[in-house]
């Protein structure tokens, strides 16, 4: 008798469970943006999210591709990436890769499954492509970047910055500052 209330208890949690990941937004979705829509000289796109690290070694996929954070950091990529960029430039980019600063812990129980725990040894990663063209669409710079920030917990901020993308903006925001620093001259 316990057996079967066990199962039912199961099929019950599973259930509950795939309605939670289906009500809310996903990064999974068949119809989910690929590219922030164009707007000023920094164009943003990103590849399938499904193959992110953050869904593949996240330790609880459906509840890393819950929400927006995706398309926030896009667009947080953009506006710090116009504030650097020399006048007259523009800036393709691309976004490869993500894996959150955190990871979910499922071996903690059921009760914290969808709890992201953050250590020194989940550091926010990205792998970001870009390509800077100038005024007459010269490129001007491309590549590949791997961007990380292993010292993201002991790194400055303030104390009561509940942002929960605080750890992958700081990271942004020291790459933008490093690649994108226009001349004196020109800002």
């Amino acid at each position: 008798m316990k057996s079967v209330t066990r199962a039912a208890a199961a099929v019950t949690l599973a259930l509950a469970l795939a309605g939670c990941a289906a009500s809310g937004s996903s990064l999974l979705a068949t119809d989910a943006p690929r590219a922030l829509p164009d707007s000023g000289p920094v164009q943003v796109a990103w590849g399938d999210p499904s193959r992110f690290s953050e869904l593949t070694s996240t330790g609880n996929r459906y509840a890393a591709a819950q929400g927006d954070w995706l398309p926030k950091l896009a667009m947080y990529l953009r506006t710090q990436a116009e504030k650097q960029l020399a006048p007259g430039h523009r800036l393709e980019l691309t976004i490869v890769d993500i894996k959150r600063a955190g990871q979910y812990e499922p071996w903690h129980g059921i009760e914290r499954q969808d709890v992201r725990i953050i250590r020194d040894i989940y550091p926010p990663r990205m792998t970001v492509k870009f390509r800077e063209l100038d005024a007459n669409g010269q490129v001007v710079a491309e590549g590949e970047r791997k961007l990380t920030d292993p010292g993201f917990l002991v790194s400055g901020g303030m104390l009561n910055d509940t942002d929960p993308l605080r750890y992958e903006k700081r990271m942004i925001d020291s790459w933008v500052r490093r690649e994108f620093r226009a001349p004196v001259a020109e800002r």
